[in-house]
């Protein structure tokens, strides 16, 4: 029943993350779906055109203009649709002649905005008034509510548009400030800026499409994450005056990839990494030091008596533990070293950088004093516990020539070490060291 119960509170942490990501999804997709009904209430006609060129989204003004069923229009490429707008990359306010489906001709103001592999098409009939107010609301809202807004940087002059909705991405209001690309530079945060500018240039002077996630830094001090896309607009003469693309808010993405990420390589009590991250760091390890001809020591660390703490005073003092054990293991160790929590009261020490030709005895016995006297003070200040630890330690590659063999070695030792009494540490299959701390 103990065993049970402590699997429950390991697991709690998990199900409230997920409980959070779950209601954080739902409430995206809530968004999308608004942005959606929005997006094809617009009386202007859009297509979303694919890395392949096929056509992935479209809404009702679209075939409505283009006189297509939506079997015509879904899938289909842009290159059978509209074979007018294929032949070039990027257009602006450009006016084409198209032959609707009934043989008639429609003259259609038409927009296509490169965005990183993707592309926005937007039609309009040539002879329609501007815009209702509505309309402009509709869209306003749908870029508002999807996170997502429309900007254009004149080359020439410096001259930045935004669309409402990227106002608030940079923690203005809107009208409270006036868009220019030297507020945009001094709103990315320092280290992003290189990049970011460099994305911008291979872009004007490639034409390739321009994708970058960078920071920017909020007037109250506050970090948030942006991903911008778009292309380059050119003149007559080819040369590019202008680039146009959108910018989305993607905080919330990072924070969920962190947090899930911070789930599946650490322990959720200590916040040491676990095994699959302990794995891929010791394999890290083995690699530096076959490049180096140095050593790496592997430790095995089993707490002896800590079920007995446990069962007296509960799983509360008993996690207590294994917290002030974690800390004191991060505190007995180089910054190089790492340590990770891969079991209930199991702990690993991988001490990289080691020079070979020494004595192995030596380095075993070093090791093993350093960590069981870090060890030996007595947890908790009301109650203090002592408890004790066996260590098993292997090196490489003096005791095995990979991961999984070291590894194995290492727990061997370690279980030598248990077998032999308390504060005891082994040394491969062959070592009866001990640390000779009570």
């Amino acid at each position: 029943m103990p065993l049970i119960i402590l699997a429950l509170a390991a697991a709690l942490p998990l199900v409230l993350l997920l409980t959070r990501l779950l209601r954080r999804e739902r409430q995206a997709r809530q968004r999308l779906e608004l942005h959606e009904q929005l997006f094809d209430k617009l009386s202007d006609g859009v297509l979303l055109i694919g890395r392949d060129g096929h056509i992935r989204q479209y809404n009702q003004a679209a075939a409505r203009l283009l006189g297509k069923a939506d079997s015509e229009l879904l899938g289909s490429p842009l290159a059978e649709v509209v074979p007018q707008l294929a032949q070039t990359e990027t257009l602006a306010a450009q006016r084409l002649q198209l032959v609707s489906a009934t043989g008639s001709r429609l003259a259609l103001e038409v927009c296509r905005l490169g965005v990183a592999g993707e592309s926005l098409v937007v039609l309009q009939l040539a002879s329609e008034p501007e815009r209702s107010q509505e309309d402009i609301e509709r869209f306003k809202r749908s870029q508002y509510f999807a996170r997502i807004g429309t900007w254009d940087w004149d080359i020439d002059t410096n001259r930045l548009y935004w669309s409402e909705a990227i106002y608030a991405m940079f923690g203005h209001a809107v009208g409270v400030v006036t868009p220019s690309y030297e507020l945009f530079c001094a709103s990315v945060h320092p280290d992003d800026r290189e990049r970011v500018r460099a994305g911008e240039l291979r872009c004007i002077e490639t034409g390739e499409n321009h994708d970058e996630e960078y920071r920017v830094i909020w007037p109250d001090g506050s970090v948030h994450w942006l991903r911008e896309t778009g292309n380059v607009v050119k003149n007559a003469q080819g040369e590019a005056v202008k680039m146009m693309g959108v910018v989305r808010d993607i905080t919330e993405e990072k924070a969920w990839a962190s947090q899930m990420h911070q789930l599946a390589h650490h322990d959720p009590l200590t916040g040491l990494p676990n095994r699959l991250l302990f794995e891929d760091r010791l394999r890290n390890a083995l690699e530096r030091a076959r490049r180096n001809a140095t050593r790496v020591a592997l430790v095995f660390i089993d707490l002896n008596g800590f079920k007995a703490i446990n069962d007296a005073l509960g799983h509360a003092a008993g996690d207590q533990v294994l917290i002030a054990t974690a800390q004191k293991l991060k505190g007995a160790l180089r910054e190089s070293d790492s340590v990770a929590r891969i079991g209930g009261d199991e702990f690993v020490v991988i001490l990289e950088g080691l020079a070979l030709g020494g004595s192995l005895e030596e380095e075993a016995r070093q090791i093993g004093e350093k960590i069981l006297g870090a060890l030996a003070t007595p947890f908790g200040s009301e109650n203090p516990q002592r408890i004790g630890a066996s260590l098993g330690i292997a090196v490489f590659p003096d005791h095995a020539p990979s991961l999984d063999r070291l590894i194995h070695v290492a727990d061997l030792a370690m279980y030598e070490a248990k077998r032999s009494g308390e504060n005891q540490y082994r040394l491969g299959n062959d070592s009866q060291q001990r640390a000779g701390v009570e």
